[in-house]
């Protein structure tokens, strides 16, 4: 994520209609990755194959409350919470917020205080990251270099410069911006592709064999792309 607008946004409520009106008021602000979930059970399921940047979620849900469902996500995620909650009660707030949310809006609410209040978490949350990934333009991977900007890697032993296309490129930041932790094959997906892993399983493995041939000394056993079976790839230094 460069910016915080490039962030995923997950809105959790079971009334629609305020789904719908939370999403266009954040749409309006810049974002442009918002996903809705409607109750805990959909939202654990969009757990265990995507992670967002930021969670806004409703107390009151059909099958459970938020504070659980907060709880749950804590066990696989560190992504922040605002609670957005018609209970206004102060000890709703303060359980809230002492289960570790980044902050606690109360139904009805200013469309223009909420999205400066997402906006205030992301960049506290991801501002260190972001300049981090901005500055980011080489990085090595065994004994072969990458450069970002150029899409080039470099084998100084073997004086060769080769090019990545454009999702081999794509790949290779979003493994890097997760080196060391499993990216899913749904998370791929999205990152290159915008869509979900089902119908993409061959082009998947084809891109992967060919970017391998680019920064493996031996493609044929990886030390630095590596594969988790039935999960995505991981990127070992």
């Amino acid at each position: 994520m460069k910016h915080i607008y490039d962030g995923t946004l997950l809105i959790v409520d079971d009334n629609k209609e305020l789904c719908k009106m939370v999403d266009g008021i954040l749409r309006r602000e810049g974002f442009s990755n918002i996903d809705m979930t409607f109750c805990v059970k959909e939202t654990e399921e969009y757990f265990l194959h995507k992670e967002p940047h930021l969670v806004i979620l409703d107390v009151n849900l059909p099958d459970g409350d938020g504070f659980l469902l907060m709880q749950r996500i804590r066990t696989v995620s560190d992504v922040p919470v605002l609670f957005l909650s018609a209970r206004d009660e102060d000890s709703d707030r303060l359980l809230g917020l002492g289960l570790g949310a980044d902050d606690y809006m109360v139904k009805p609410f200013l469309p223009k205080e909420l999205a400066l209040r997402v906006s205030a978490i992301l960049k506290r949350t991801y501002s260190s990251k972001m300049m981090e990934e901005k500055e980011t333009e080489e990085i090595i991977l065994g004994k072969c270099i990458v450069n970002f900007k150029s899409g080039i890697v470099k084998w100084n032993e073997r004086g060769e410069e080769i090019p990545l296309t454009a999702k081999e490129l794509l790949i290779l930041k979003k493994l890097w911006e997760n080196k060391g932790n499993i990216v899913t094959f749904d998370q791929l997906c999205q990152a290159v592709w915008q869509d979900n892993y089902f119908g993409y399983e061959n082009t998947i493995m084809v891109h992967i064999r060919r970017l391998r041939e680019k920064i493996e000394e031996n493609p044929s056993k990886p030390k630095v792309l590596l594969t988790v079976r039935g999960l995505g790839y991981k990127l070992v230094q």
